[in-house]
């Protein structure tokens, strides 16, 4: 990299989220880790971040990630915005609090972050935010309904934030990963996987790697997917 770049990642203490963190530090980022979990400060000390215990749900503690990396660094370049699960369950039984909760966690967690990053990424010219988002935005499944939704809407939001603010130099794009080796899935599920694994969590952060660098300038608004040709919709 020409310059040395910043970005905050959030439910950065596992999974995916820490698989983005840990590619993001070799390609020489500086980090701010968030995470509900105290094993975020293991992390944070693996990769010489900056670690904030919070949750994407709580604009203060979003806030705090943000202000952090301007105190320690003056600027942020990339946001990888990472979350938990919402709640399964079957469809029509969920309760009201389930889709509101989930809302939160899946959709308002970009909103709001967006909020308190466009203005200062405007005025130094420019960012890119990357949104770890879920096959079902594009093909729903009822083995996760609220996501599929929730993360639906994501689709439509970016499409709109771009529309805002692609030519103030912005770029957001969601990153839809199909069954990741996080979690492990069943064998019936595998077997209907074209590629008959699951992927990893590397290749994951290999794509959010990509989609927040320079190299994909002219990458926006799009929704990527990497579930080894799970999806079968155009």
């Amino acid at each position: 990299m020409s310059k040395q770049k910043i970005a905050i990642v959030t439910a950065a203490s596992q999974g995916m989220g820490a698989a983005c963190a840990r590619r993001l530090f070799q390609a020489g980022y500086k980090l701010i880790v968030m995470s509900r979990s105290q094993a975020i400060y293991d992390i944070a000390d693996k990769l010489s971040a900056r670690p904030l215990m919070g949750s994407v749900t709580d604009t203060t503690d979003l806030k705090r990630a943000v202000e952090l990396a301007y105190e320690k660094y003056g600027r942020l370049d990339v946001v990888i915005n990472n979350t938990g699960h919402s709640a399964k369950g079957d469809l029509l039984k969920l309760k009201d609090k389930d889709w509101s909760e989930g809302f939160d966690l899946l959709l308002m967690n970009v909103v709001r972050m967006s909020r308190l990053v466009v203005p200062l990424m405007i005025k130094q010219g420019g960012g890119s935010i990357v949104n770890v988002s879920t096959f079902a935005a594009k093909e729903p499944s009822l083995k996760f309904p609220i996501s599929s939704v929730a993360r639906a809407s994501l689709g439509a939001f970016t499409k709109l934030f771009v529309e805002q603010y692609a030519s103030n130099h912005l770029r957001m794009n969601n990153i839809l990963p199909g069954f990741i080796n996080s979690y492990a899935a069943d064998e019936s599920t595998v077997k209907n996987i074209p590629s008959l694994r699951q992927g990893t969590v590397e290749e994951v952060a290999n794509v959010a790697l990509f989609l927040a660098s320079d190299e994909a300038s002219y990458v926006n608004g799009q929704d990527i997917l990497v579930d080894g040709g799970l999806v079968r919709g155009l």
